[in-house]
């Protein structure tokens, strides 16, 4: 069933206003999500009908804030195929998730139980140069504390990774191989199998940042093989505030705790403290409540449209954009030029023109981009660009709203000569 998009539109209320005179037309989904009612529902009736903290209050109000914040859980598990509810673990995002488990990792150092985790000099942490700041500067920062080696995998001409350097630097000195599954700079979708399987082979452990993939296309963590993922809410048509870390049990029991506070405990002495079972060891403090329901109702959403139909949808976006913005002389696409393995995040540059430029008079027609390095200066490096001018796509976006994006960059062009 295909997915009826002007059906779609009409659930999000953001996108019948006008900027600067003209119809909104959003295109840095990639950056934030826009909410359907559904979710923007949600949370005023959390707030309205049943606010309260969790698990700390037999009070009706404390038991339906629980058993709606669990029930969030339960969502975000079967919408990622995970083998329990309990290797779910709620975070404020992608970038406290990816933290999380380099922070753990460095406190098993003289943590009892988790000598699989430790990591020290002559071992090796691997990345990919496609990566989010957030999947890079974690693991530096835990080769710095640990005195491990940092290294990372090239990417190509085509922004795809270089195949035979998987096997030169994923290595027996590996420990860690944390990789990013859709790029948000480049829209390449990265090939999972082949470098979970040269991690296993190794002995490593795998972190995926599928930030950029939860929200286009289905996921399986059991499929995946990973031993760790994370994703954040509101790039997922969520609220802002709210992440995921997914993690295999058994590790997560192993891991030691990342922040101290109220309920991750299991008995604290003022002679020591012993910690509760995950996820909840991993969730210290009040959490993000109304933010894990409200994802809880956007995840929801998704499932009753069918992840499917997303990437069905998305990919015919991707295609027909591909194809518009070649005809553009002087526009560069940064990243594959054929929507194979690739997702709905077109980065490019306008010869001549900086691309804060071209997204600065692109909004003045209504038109919203993103520009910048996207928190990936690395391949701006690579490529040798300051920065670049970046279209992504969602649910609601259209073949019209292309269209008015192939317009614009054209009238930049003309402004500039």
């Amino acid at each position: 069933m295909a997915l009826d998009v002007e059906a779609v539109r009409k659930d999000f209320p953001i996108l019948s206003r006008e900027v600067h005179g003209v119809p909104l037309v959003y295109l840095d989904s990639a950056n934030t999500s826009q909410k359907p009612q559904a979710v923007l529902d949600t949370l005023t009736e959390f707030y309205e009908r049943h606010n309260a903290n969790v698990a700390r209050a037999v009070h009706t109000l404390g038991s339906e804030a629980t058993n709606a914040f669990e029930d969030a859980r339960d969502k975000v598990a079967a919408f990622i195929n995970a083998p329990s509810r309990d290797e779910v673990v709620f975070t404020k995002n992608s970038s406290e998730a990816l933290n999380l488990v380099a922070y753990s990792i460095s406190n098993a150092t003289t943590f009892p139980g988790a000598e699989r985790f430790r990591i020290g000099p002559g071992d090796e942490i691997v990345v990919t140069e496609m990566e989010h700041h957030s999947n890079i500067v974690p693991w530096q920062l835990l080769a710095q504390r640990t005195g491990a080696t940092f290294r990372w995998l090239p990417i190509d001409d085509n922004g795809r990774l270089v195949d035979s350097a998987i096997d030169d630097i994923i290595t027996e000195r590996t420990k860690v191989v944390a990789f990013v599954h859709q790029s948000n700079a480049l829209g390449t979708v990265n090939p999972v199998d082949r470098l979970v399987a040269r991690a296993k082979a190794v002995g490593a452990l795998t972190v995926l940042d599928a930030s950029q993939s939860a929200p286009h296309f289905a996921i399986d963590v059991q499929q995946l093989g990973v031993d760790f993922m994370a994703f954040t809410g509101h790039k997922l048509y969520g609220p802002t505030g709210v992440g995921v870390l997914w993690g295999r049990y058994d590790l997560l029991a192993e891991m030691p705790p990342f922040l101290g506070g109220g309920e991750m405990i299991e008995t604290v002495d003022m002679t020591g403290t012993t910690y509760a079972a995950p996820p909840h060891r991993f969730e210290a403090g009040t959490p993000m409540i109304a933010e894990a329901i409200g994802l809880g109702a956007a995840i929801d959403y998704l499932t009753t449209i069918g992840m499917d139909n997303v990437a069905a949808h998305e990919h015919t976006l991707v295609e027909y954009a591909l194809e518009q913005l070649a005809g553009i002389d002087g526009l560069t696409v940064i990243g594959p030029n054929e929507a194979v393995d690739r997702g709905a995040t077109i980065a490019f540059t306008l010869q001549g023109i900086h691309p804060h430029d071209v997204a600065q008079l692109l909004d003045e027609d209504g038109i919203a981009v993103r520009a910048g390095h996207h928190c990936a200066r690395p391949v701006c490096v690579r490529y040798g660009v300051p920065a670049t001018t970046r279209a992504s796509f969602g649910i609601y976006t259209t073949t019209d709203e292309i269209d008015a994006l192939v317009r614009g960059v054209k009238k930049v062009k003309e402004m500039f000569g």
